[in-house]
This record gives C-alpha cells, sequence and structure tokens, in this order.
C-alpha cells in the first residue's frame, strides 16, 4: 500500500512524517510548524497542507485533533478556535490535500500507538494513556479496545478543569517545580484512578522525555505508572494507524 501519513496537531504546534507501520517508527524526521494564532480552521487547514506537501506525500493521511471528534466532525475545541465546533474537519482536509483524510481525537491517537507498539502492548485489563501538555489529554482501553474521546483532563479538580492545575503548561504558568507539579500531578491521578481503577497508567506528551525528573516523585499508588515509549510522537504514529485502518 501507498506510505501513511501521520499528523499531530497541538496547541502550540503541528507536526507530521509518513509513519513504518509495521515497526510504528517514523518512516522519516518528522516536519513540524508552529500553530497559527489565532488557530481558525483555515488558518490550521494551511499549516496542515504545509506539513504534508514538505514530503511530497500523496497517500492516505490520519490527523489528530484537540478535541472531541465524532465520525470526522469536531464537537469541542479546548486549546484551539471555537470556530472548529461543528465542522467537518475530516472533509475540509480532504478538500485541501485531495487525499483521503481519517480525522481522529489527539490523545486517542497517542494511546493507540502506545497500546500498539508501546507501554500498553501485550497489556490486558484496563490502561489509561495520559498526555501531558498545552492541556491533559487521555485514551481509556479496556483489554486493547479504545473507548474514544473520554478527555479526562476537564475532569473538575479544585472547582477548575484538572488541566489548569495539572497539565504541563500549568507547570511552566506557575513556574512550579518538579515536586510541587507532582503533587498536582498526584492529586489528579488520585481522582482518574478513584474513577477507573486502571491497572496501567501511561505517562505521555511532551513531557515524557523529562519523566525521570518527575515520575519518581510520584506517590505509590495501585496503579503501574510508567513514561510512554514512543514519546511525543505517539500521536503522528497513532494518526497513522487510524488512517490506514479507514
Amino acid at each position: 500500500m501507498a506510505a501513511v501519513f501521520g499528523v499531530d496537531i497541538g496547541g502550540s504546534g503541528i507536526k507530521g512524517a509518513p509513519v513504518d507501520l509495521t515497526g510504528g517508527q517514523l518512516a522519516e524526521e518528522r516536519h513540524k510548524v508552529l500553530t497559527p494564532q489565532p488557530s481558525t480552521p483555515e488558518s490550521v487547514v494551511a499549516a496542515v497542507h504545509e506539513v504534508v506537501s514538505h514530503f511530497g506525500h500523496r497517500g492516505p493521511v490520519g490527523l489528530t485533533f484537540p478535541g472531541v471528534v465524532v465520525d470526522g466532525r469536531i464537537q469541542t475545541a479546548a486549546n484551539v478556535s471555537k470556530d472548529w465546533i461543528g465542522l467537518d474537519a475530516a472533509g475540509l482536509f480532504r478538500e485541501s490535500l485531495d487525499l483521503p483524510c481519517t480525522v481522529l481525537n489527539d490523545a486517542d491517537a497517542a494511546g493507540l500507538a502506545e497500546v500498539r507498539h508501546g507501554a500498553g502492548r501485550d497489556r490486558s485489563g484496563v490502561v489509561l494513556v495520559l498526555t501531558f501538555g498545552t492541556g491533559i489529554g487521555s485514551a481509556l482501553f479496556s483489554d486493547g479496545v479504545l473507548v474514544p474521546n473520554t478527555e479526562l483532563g476537564h475532569l473538575e479538580l479544585r472547582g477548575k478543569d484538572a488541566e489548569r492545575r495539572a497539565s504541563s503548561a500549568a507547570r511552566e504558568r506557575h513556574e512550579l517545580s518538579w515536586a510541587d507539579w507532582a503533587v498536582r500531578v498526584d492529586e489528579y491521578l488520585d481522582l482518574v484512578e478513584k474513577l477507573f481503577s486502571p491497572q496501567l497508567i501511561v505517562i505521555g506528551g511532551g513531557v515524557s522525555r523529562k519523566h525521570d525528573k518527575f515520575l519518581p516523585l510520584l506517590a505509590d499508588r495501585p496503579a503501574e505508572v510508567v513514561p510512554a515509549v514512543l514519546r511525543n510522537d505517539a500521536g503522528i504514529v497513532g494518526a497513522a494507524m487510524a488512517a490506514a485502518a479507514g
């Protein structure tokens, strides 16, 4: 089959690459552009076009989106322009790129990649993949089957969205030490553990490459807590996996 391409659309950056689906790895070094501000549909579609065109790719494209996505249509948009809500994103990208396009929630894509090729591989029971970045994304699996669009970063914690307190961006915004941030992450993990009783929690997102600075500081808990293996490439790989699945 033609090469499959993955694009990860985030609140701060849009990155993409062709993906080797056999090994769950990028086939070439990824190309990244900054997420346009404001992140309107027109500007983001143009940025995605630039990323895909950089590789001269012709074939299926999978794209992640930071919000709830049902049948390619956007239902929520927490960290990008609200103009996305209600739009047929898959149709917009298909029209711009003139290629088959599949759109899914960003954390769900990262989770698919980690469960197939990374830290959640061959793990049964309830597995929760959490991505800490601009917000907190979540992907919930039961015996390897995804429950899509959980968006657990928006659970209420101390009267506000949990991601406002415990995301990687919140750590930077409040200039927290790793130890102080770990206290907030623990509080958040207590909440999701109480709700879902996962056997395994995989910590991904941009901050996962610095996992040695905060994972050892977290409290012991019933769930095993491990860093993501695919780090920040998981969204690209998962998007390509979704495109290949059709």
